[in-house]
């Protein structure tokens, strides 16, 4: 029987585990891929206080080691349910279960898709949601970027120095992401914007070799790639919850600033609850709270 056990080993679950084990309480943390998260997909951290430059895989890689030096139990076993049980919750992953006096939900978002026919089956055959991951595959080859936001932005940026042409594609005609970082894109000059602009078709034989495009006006043209990179957005991985705790229209979790869901003894911590923003000190300060309000929990059920 633990007495926290924590769904998901991003920021905001590691964090949350190192304020569970200073309590005393034993913690486990159920991760169905590997300790980070998505921040180990981030070459250069930048905002994070106290540290000017670092990358998201150092980053997390301090983070899990720090959790368990402090004696946090981790396993790499998939969630698929969670159950209520009489004086506890039981946490059922793909190869067995645990129980736990409280529950924090640290499952953070998943990769939004565009929903086109060959998507799924051109993924690693062209299709990435990783520029960091797969970007050393498209060395000196015509690549493309989807998004408007800062990860699209970051992974023009990064393709820039590999690709020999990078077209980023953005649906308006402005970005949503940092200026600072549209000025750098701009600065490259083999960085073709293209604005106005949706991915409506992805074409090839055995491997992605060309995308077509539709712009504001219905107008179609086809561009040759080799790889596309789709950067829209995240969802929250919640649905496996939407039974045990309340979920908004958008799937997010219900939760104020203190992480406390609809459930009592289940918390939530990091991207996948309501929040105004969602960056790399807000997981964490979820992580914190999240902790905290269990172990005030634990407190009354003794």
């Amino acid at each position: 029987m633990y007495d926290i056990i924590i769904i998901g080993a991003g920021p905001a679950g590691m964090t949350a585990a190192i304020y569970g084990r200073r309590a005393l309480k034993n913690v486990l943390v159920v991760e169905a891929q590997t300790y980070g998260g998505q921040i180990i997909n981030t070459l250069d951290i930048e905002n994070f206080p106290s540290e000017m430059h670092i990358s998201g895989f150092d980053f997390a890689t301090k983070l899990y080691e720090q959790a368990k030096e402090l004696g946090t139990n981790f396993v790499f076993e998939k969630c698929i349910a969670i159950k209520n049980k009489k004086n506890c919750k039981e946490v059922i992953t793909s190869k067995g279960s645990y129980e736990g006096k409280s529950v924090i939900l640290a499952t953070g978002l998943v990769n939004r898709t565009l929903g086109l026919e060959k998507e799924k089956e051109f993924i690693g055959l062209g299709v990435s949601y990783c520029a960091t991951c797969d970007g050393a595959l498209y060395k000196n080859r015509d690549v493309a970027v989807v998004g408007g936001g800062n990860t699209a932005l970051e992974d023009a940026l990064y393709l820039s120095n590999i690709a020999k042409t990078v077209y980023l594609i953005h649906r308006r005609d402005t970005f949503r992401g940092d200026s600072l970082e549209v000025e750098r894109l701009k600065e490259k000059e083999n960085v073709k914007i293209v604005y106005n602009s949706v991915v409506t078709n992805i074409l090839g034989n055995d491997h992605l070799e060309r995308i077509e495009l539709t712009d504001s006006e219905g107008a179609t043209n086809e561009i040759e790639v080799s790889g596309l990179f789709i950067a829209i957005g995240k969802v929250p991985a919640n649905d496996i919850f939407k039974d045990v705790v309340e979920l908004d229209k958008d799937g997010y979790i219900t939760a104020k600033e203190d992480c406390h869901t609809s459930e009592k003894g289940v918390f939530v911590a990091g991207d996948n609850r309501q929040k105004l923003l969602r960056q790399l000190v807000t997981a964490t300060s979820d992580g914190a709270m999240a902790a905290t309000e269990a172990i005030k929990y634990l407190r009354n059920l003794d």
